[in-house]
C-alpha cells in the first residue's frame, strides 16, 4: 500500500506533518479530515521516482524533443507573469464552464485553445497535464506562484475539499472583478491630474530652458548693463540652473548627456525604490500613504475594503479563519494593515475575539469595528465583512470623485501662479525700459524748447 506525506493544520492553525499508509490520495485527505486536520498538501511519498519497469513520462506539451533531449528555452526576466485583467477573465470563464457542468479538465482544454496570452496558455496546459497526472487543481495552481497567489490557491483548495469548486470559482471571479473595478476607477481618476502635470512640466521646462534665456540676452543688450529687478534676477538664475545642469554637452559626440539635475532625480527614485525594499522604509511609506492629505482617505478606504472582502470571501469559502487571516496579511498590500491583521491572528489563536486588536490598531474606523463585532456575535461574520467591503467600495467611488474635483482647481491655480510669475518677471524689465525711454523722450522735448 502506498505512503502519502502530508502537511496539515489543526483547528488552532498549528501546522503538522506526517505520513499515512492508504490506498490513494483521496483516502488520505478523508483520513486527515476525520482526524480533525485541514490538509494543505498531500503527495505520494515516492512520487516522481522511477520504479522498475515504469515507462518514461510523455514529453510535456510545448517542449520539443530532438535527439533525445528536451528543448525548453526560457529567457530570464521575460514571461512568467499574467496581467490581473487577463487572469480575471480566465477565472470568470472557467467558473462559467464548471458551473455549467463541464468537467474541470475539459474546461481547461477549451480555455487553452482560445487563450491568446501565450504565458497563460502555457500555464493552462501545465494545469491540464498536472490534473491528468493525478494531482489536484490546487496543487497545479501552487506550481505557478507568480500567477496564482495564496488567496487563489487556498480558496480553490477549500472548494475541492468541500466539493463546491464551482461556487468558489464564482466567488473568486467576483472578488477579482471587484478588485479590478476599484483599481480601474482610481487609475482613471488619477490619469487626468498626472497628464496635466506631465504637460505642465514639459511646458515649464521649455520656458526655462529656451524662452527665458533669450529674454536674458535681450535684456543685456537693451538695458546696457543696468540692474534688473530682484524678482527677474531670481527667475533668470533658476533658468540658468535648469539649463546648465539638466543636460550637459559632450564635445566628442554631437548629443547631450543627463546633467546633475536629471541624475539627481533619477538617483532619488533609485534610493526611494531601494528604501521601499527595507522593512523600515516600507512601513514608513505605507503609514505616510494612510495620512497623506487628499490621497490618504482614498488609500485607507481601499485598504479596508480589500481587507474585508478578502477575509469575508475566504471564510465563506470554507478556509479556516487562522489560515484566512494569514493569507489576508500577506495580500493586504499595506504593512500597517498587515500588522493589524497579524495582531488579530494572534488574538484569535489565543481564543479571543477579532474586535479588540482591530480597535487597538488605530487603522479601522469605529463603524467597521462595530459591524465586525455584530458579525462575530451573530455568527454572520462573512456576510458582515462583504457588506463592509461593498460599503467602502461606494465610499471609494465618492472619495475618488471628491479628490478629482479638488485636484483640478488646485492644479489650475498652481500652474497659473507659476506661469504668471515667469511672465511678470519677464515684463518687469520691459516696464523699466519703457519708463527710461519715456523719461529720455521728455528730456529731449524740454531741451528743444
Amino acid at each position: 500500500m502506498p505512503k502519502f506525506n502530508y502537511v496539515a493544520m489543526d483547528s488552532r492553525g498549528k501546522e503538522t506533518k506526517g505520513t499515512l499508509e492508504v490506498a490513494n490520495q483521496n483516502e488520505a485527505i478523508g483520513r486527515l479530515k476525520e482526524m480533525g486536520y485541514f490538509p494543505t498538501k498531500v503527495v505520494e511519498a515516492d512520487k516522481g521516482k522511477d520504479k522498475p519497469g515504469q515507462k518514461a513520462a510523455a514529453p510535456h506539451p510545448g517542449k520539443k524533443k530532438k535527439g533525445g533531449l528536451d528543448i525548453n528555452i526560457k529567457i530570464p526576466g521575460l514571461g512568467g507573469k499574467v496581467k490581473p485583467k487577463v487572469l480575471t477573465a480566465f477565472t470568470r470563464q472557467l467558473a462559467t464552464l464548471v458551473d455549467a457542468g463541464l468537467p474541470l479538465l475539459r474546461g481547461l482544454r477549451v480555455l487553452e485553445r482560445q487563450e491568446r496570452n501565450s504565458t497563460l496558455r502555457r500555464i493552462i496546459s501545465d494545469l491540464a497535464v498536472s490534473i491528468e497526472g493525478g494531482s489536484t487543481f490546487s496543487e497545479g495552481l501552487a506550481q505557478h506562484p507568480k500567477v496564482f497567489n495564496r488567496l487563489f490557491v487556498n480558496m480553490v483548495k477549500a472548494g475541492e475539499l468541500g466539493g463546491v469548486l464551482e461556487v468558489v470559482l464564482n466567488r473568486l471571479a467576483e472578488f477579482m472583478e471587484k478588485a479590478q473595478k476599484i483599481k480601474g476607477k482610481v487609475v482613471a481618476a488619477m490619469f487626468y491630474p498626472a497628464a496635466v502635470m506631465f504637460v505642465a512640466t514639459v511646458i515649464l521646462a521649455i520656458l526655462m530652458i529656451v524662452v527665458v534665456p533669450k529674454f536674458k540676452a535681450i535684456f543685456s543688450d537693451m538695458l546696457e548693463g543696468a540692474s534688473l529687478p530682484a524678482f527677474t534676477e531670481t527667475v533668470l538664475a533658476i533658468s540658468d540652473t535648469v539649463k546648465n545642469y539638466s543636460v550637459m554637452p559632450v564635445s566628442f559626440f554631437p548629443y547631450y548627456i543627463p546633467g546633475p539635475v536629471i541624475l539627481g532625480v533619477i538617483g532619488f527614485f533609485i534610493v526611494f525604490k531601494l528604501a521601499l525594499k527595507t522593512k523600515i522604509g516600507r512601513k514608513g511609506w505605507d503609514k505616510l500613504k494612510l495620512i497623506f492629505p487628499v490621497l490618504g482617505p482614498v488609500v485607507s478606504k481601499v485598504a479596508i475594503s480589500r481587507f474585508a472582502r478578502t477575509l469575508g470571501t475566504l471564510i465563506s469559502s470554507g478556509v479556516p479563519i487562522l489560515q484566512a487571516l494569514t493569507i489576508v496579511k500577506e495580500t493586504s498590500g499595506n504593512v500597517i494593515v498587515g500588522n493589524a491583521v497579524a495582531a488579530v491572528h494572534e488574538s484569535v489563536k489565543e481564543g479571543e475575539t477579532i474586535t479588540a486588536p482591530l480597535e487597538a490598531a488605530n487603522v479601522f474606523p469605529p463603524m467597521v469595528i462595530s459591524m465586525v463585532d455584530v458579525g462575530e456575535q451573530t455568527g454572520a461574520l462573512p456576510e458582515m465583512l462583504i457588506k463592509i467591503a461593498d460599503t467602502y467600495d461606494d465610499e471609494v467611488d465618492n472619495a475618488v470623485a471628491a479628490m478629482t474635483s479638488l485636484l483640478e482647481p488646485i492644479m489650475i491655480v498652481f500652474l497659473a501662479v507659476i506661469v504668471g510669475s515667469i511672465v511678470i518677471a519677464l515684463f518687469l524689465p520691459l516696464i523699466t525700459l519703457i519708463d527710461r525711454l519715456g523719461s529720455e523722450g521728455s528730456g529731449r522735448g524740454s531741451g528743444d524748447d
